[in-house]
């Protein structure tokens, strides 16, 4: 073998002494055009602004200091405190790294605004206290709002954020979001606490957690494509339909919604729907996955772990206006809810309803609701 592999080599030997030229050539180009990672001192608001805006333009990554909190006190444009992210972007933290909107900053302004060209990437970073209420913000994505770009969270904690009509912690609009051992909690909103969606949405590990909306949806409202991989959706709460999970139109985008060994647990609807309410056309299915112990307090009918009446929600958003619909289905148009080695129990006043509306599934029960919700905890 060994003289089979010398005389190849003494054959190839011209090719191989060019290859060698070549290889260390190509590989001093990729690293000049691979930028060495940014740090940036704590709270220096300045840097890390120059470092993400450098970012877009060239690519590279900006490292955080940790424990420490990198506090903006106003905008950096209209609606955002940081740039807008428009290039590929990393921005990595460490133990108790928070970016934060200031108590004292003037105005709202949510933290993040990833663009269609952009691809931003966080990991291990704590993002609170965005504001996109009543603001140049455009009422929606309170934390961060990716506007048909990619967005990929890793190890991120999203929290007490809020937004004046949609999605207080953060909004995917036709864009594709990735969440990897990350919570969303205690964010607020009118309509989507935690997380809206009508791009691609996939969840593995960590949690939509104690979430409020005012009317709709408390955890997650899904009008795309998503899939919630060993998850939990626990403790929402909304005043009206969807206190954990609600399906619905959004600008006439609706999609699929799957639960692979998910639990959707504790959560409140002061009306309907506690744990999930089927409210768009497409396909719902669990997979080896959990809802019990939510709470409708609409009275018997109201579905207290899973709604699938047939009415259809929707919502339509404009550059400066925002509008509700709903309109009433029938029997035989019905959602699709599929249950696969899943368990829906111990919801009250019911686990399903109406009676045969999901498959496989105990409608029967009209025991009040025993839980109470509890707004603007956040």
């Amino acid at each position: 073998m060994t003289d089979t592999l010398r005389r190849a080599c003494l054959t190839a030997v011209t090719g191989l002494g060019l290859c060698l030229t070549l290889l260390p050539a190509g590989q001093a180009q990729a690293e000049a055009r691979t930028p060495a990672p940014v740090r940036v001192p704590c709270n220096d608001v300045a840097a890390l602004k120059t470092a993400i805006n450098n970012a877009n333009t060239n690519g590279g990554s900006i490292v955080l200091a940790s424990r420490c909190v990198y506090s903006l006190t106003a905008a950096d444009n209209a609606d955002d405190g940081l740039p807008e992210i428009t290039g590929t972007v990393r921005i990595s933290g460490g133990d108790r790294t928070t970016i934060q909107r200031s108590p004292s900053a003037t105005g709202g302004f949510r933290i993040f605004h990833v663009q269609r060209t952009g691809r931003l990437s966080l990991d291990s970073v704590t993002v609170r206290g965005g504001d996109a209420a009543g603001t140049g913000a455009g009422d929606r994505g309170g934390a961060i709002y990716n506007d048909r770009g990619r967005l990929t969270l890793t190890g991120v904690t999203v929290r007490n954020n809020r937004a004046g009509f949609l999605a207080g912690g953060i909004w995917n609009n036709l864009g594709t979001l990735a969440l990897k051992d990350t919570t969303v909690h205690d964010n607020s909103s009118v309509i989507a606490g935690g997380v809206a969606t009508s791009g691609t949405m996939t969840m593995r590990g960590g949690a939509i957690r104690g979430n409020v909306a005012s009317e709709a949806a408390g955890g997650l409202a899904n009008a795309g494509d998503t899939t919630l991989n060993n998850a939990a959706v626990d403790g929402n709460d909304s005043e009206e339909f969807g206190g954990g999970i609600m399906t619905l139109d959004i600008n006439g985008r609706t999609g699929p919604l799957r639960l692979n060994s998910t639990q959707v647990s504790g959560n409140i609807a002061s009306f309907r729907g506690g744990g999930i309410l089927i409210g768009s056309r497409q396909p719902t299915t669990l997979y080896r996955s959990t809802v019990t112990g939510n709470a409708a307090n609409g009275g018997p009918g109201s579905g207290g772990g899973i709604l699938n009446d047939g009415t259809q929600f929707g919502v339509i958003l404009g550059p400066d206006s925002l509008k509700r619909e709903k309109s009433s289905g029938t029997a035989q148009t019905l959602p699709k809810v599929n249950l696969i080695r899943s368990i829906v129990s111990n919801n009250t006043p019911e686990n399903c309803a109406p009676p045969n509306s999901v498959p496989h599934c105990d409608a029967v029960g009209s025991a009040p609701a025993k839980n109470t919700a509890k707004f603007g905890k956040n």
